[in-house]
């Protein structure tokens, strides 16, 4: 099936975005993007929308189903709160990326900034390169999965998300410690990286999670709690 071409030097934004909500299926390529802002954002179609160089803010945000590809880098909030389907990046990606994403799988082929994955909640997001620090922060479902390094404080008040680092880690965030790699996870991290197409060996990974301390109440503690309450 040929694409539909859909050029931003000649179209608007509301016109290009318009279009794609409209159609049903088949497949675009989007030239001249130029950092547009919230491009491809709201997808409700199984539809394949490829995005020919660099785009702005929330790009492919709300994202349902479908795919996404952007041949360039993108800017902060990729993917924002996706849903399901693909978000595919072959450059770099700014802060929070796939940020409140609760499905689907977002692709990042260089390197995620700061905060990526903030407060995810069920998406999948395979990192080619690096990451900033504070990433997967407050993080409540879904896996993280880093190729190169992260930065300070991973994981920082994480929830139930699995971090598959193969590099180095700058530092652990509160409550994020190093686990086990059990089979089950061996077969997650296989699963999205055939997923994501990239090359490496699950063995080369370190597993990261919840230490399951901050958001847990202890009935021992009940006292010190009472008496701060009445001391405020």
């Amino acid at each position: 099936m040929t694409a539909t071409t859909l050029d931003l030097s000649t179209s608007t934004l509301r016109e290009v975005n318009g279009t794609l909500h409209a159609a049903t299926d088949g497949s675009f390529t989007i030239t001249h993007p130029r950092g547009a802002h919230a491009l491809a954002a709201g997808i409700d179609a199984p539809i394949d929308v490829e995005i020919d160089g660099p785009v702005g803010y929330y790009c492919a945000g709300m994202h349902k189903t479908g795919t996404v590809l952007v041949k360039g880098n993108a800017s902060t909030g990729l993917a924002e709160n996706i849903m399901s389907g693909t978000v595919r990046i072959t450059g770099n990606a700014m802060m929070s990326a796939g940020a409140t994403g609760c499905g689907g799988l977002l692709v990042i082929e260089g390197n995620a900034g700061a905060r990526c994955g903030i407060s995810m909640k069920g998406v999948d997001i395979v990192v080619g390169g690096n990451v900033g620090h504070m990433s997967a922060f407050m993080g409540q479902a879904g896996n993280l999965v880093v190729l190169g390094d992260a930065a300070e404080d991973l994981g920082d008040s994480l929830y139930e998300v699995d971090i598959f680092v193969r590099g180095s880690v700058a530092s652990l965030g509160s409550d994020c410690v190093e686990k086990e790699m059990r089979p089950e996870h061996v077969d997650t991290l296989t699963r999205l990286l055939a997923a994501a197409e990239m090359d490496a060996d699950p063995a080369d990974f370190t597993r990261y999670g919840s230490a399951r301390e901050l958001y847990n109440f202890h009935v021992d503690d009940i006292d010190a709690e009472l008496a701060a309450g009445g001391a405020s």
